[in-house]
């Protein structure tokens, strides 16, 4: 089991460091509380950890926290017809969408294409203007 040794540096006081140091890559993340002592007192140095951390003090975010599931799997826009004729929207979709338990929908069949109008219950079964 590893232990963090010191607090990690997040934001404009990561930043600071960083320019002013000349030290090399390892060496800075270290220096910036990116490491982790094993029980042996062996030193890891976590570069991952690093970056994601310098990314987010820069404003750059990679991938979404949103549109990953439980699992950490992404969503990817893309389903399979299972065996029984079934297909399944995951819990990812309907969080991006803000659906809840309950929430109707009217289906509308086109030519290779499936439209799902959510009902709105305010106008009594009117389809929204606002397409999800």
């Amino acid at each position: 089991m590893t232990e963090t040794a010191t607090e990690q540096l997040t934001g404009k006081s990561l930043l600071q460091k960083i320019k002013s140091s000349n030290l090399p890559k390892r060496e800075l993340a270290k220096e910036c509380g990116y490491y982790s002592v094993s029980k042996g007192g062996e030193v890891r140095v976590n570069i991952a950890d690093f970056y994601d951390a310098l990314l987010a003090a820069k404003g750059i975010a990679l991938e979404p926290k949103s549109e990953k599931d439980a699992r950490g799997r992404e969503a990817t826009y893309r389903v399979t017809v299972h065996q029984n004729g079934q297909i399944v929207i995951g819990s990812s979709y309907t969080e991006l969408m803000g659906l809840k338990p309950g929430d109707e929908f009217e289906i509308k069949l086109g030519h290779k294409h499936i439209r799902l109008i959510q009902i709105d219950e305010n106008k009594n079964g009117v389809e929204q203007s606002d397409e999800k």
